[in-house]
């Protein structure tokens, strides 16, 4: 029998938001997702500033979720990308969303409604392995690989310009923060490479920092009152 990944087990609140039982944690924040995902992970990795003029950039996100955070980032590439340019984001999930909850959630955010629309379309099924969608009139390329976070990233063979650490919290979900998923971030990043994450959990700072990235707090989003930025600037240490 082929093994499959783990079903999230959602809890729906009189709002409509998801969250996931196993790690009592939210999907988005309960101040507005779409405005978090573009505060925190978008902006906080300076874009769509950092892509102006390349031909191609990619991001690595780990934690897929409902894909509010891809619509978001598809949506800043679609309205500054240079033509011809390709945007290729990676996103890891270890319990994928079935499309109904995935567009239960994502029928909030109207402002991305046509991206959604298409992203569900393909939405990705409930299997191991890499998955891969292209939309080629907005020069997007989509792989969301299912399964591990370490394990995933440690068979990459790739170079990232950003990151978005949008797993569940560190105390509630450890192996997603785990020191071997910051040592390949490191191995996978450019120089100069941003990142951006909602936890300033010390473990976090102290993770990422040891690697080689410059980390910074700043103010949070909604109820939180910091996140962190970060720059690769491969300084590791001891």
């Amino acid at each position: 029998m082929t093994r499959l990944p783990p079903k999230p087990d959602l809890e729906w609140n009189a709002a409509g938001e998801p969250s996931a039982r196993a790690f009592h944690d939210v999907y988005f924040s309960g101040a507005g997702g779409l405005a978090e995902a573009e505060a925190v992970f978008v902006g906080g990795c300076g874009l769509p500033e950092l892509w102006y003029n390349t031909e191609r950039f990619a991001i690595c996100e780990l934690g897929f979720g409902t894909g509010l955070n891809v619509c978001a980032a598809w949506r800043a590439w679609k309205k500054t990308r240079s033509p011809h340019a390709l945007l290729h984001i990676s996103s890891i999930e270890a319990c994928p969303l079935a499309a109904q909850d995935a567009a239960r959630a994502l029928e909030r955010f109207p402002e991305v409604g046509d991206l959604a629309a298409l992203l569900l379309e393909c939405w990705p099924v409930r299997a191991y392995g890499p998955q891969r969608f292209w939309f080629p009139q907005d020069g997007f390329a989509l792989t969301v690989h299912v399964g591990d976070a370490a394990e995933i990233l440690a068979g990459l063979d790739a170079r990232f310009d950003a990151w978005f650490l949008d797993g569940f919290a560190p105390s509630r979900n450890p192996a997603m923060w785990s020191e071997s998923v910051f040592a390949q971030v490191a191995r996978l990043s450019k120089p100069g490479a941003r990142l951006a994450t909602y936890s300033v959990a010390g473990a976090v700072r102290r993770g990422l920092e040891t690697v080689g990235f410059e980390v910074e707090k700043k103010p949070g989003f909604g109820a939180k009152r910091e996140r962190l930025e970060a720059r690769f600037l491969d300084r590791r240490r001891p």
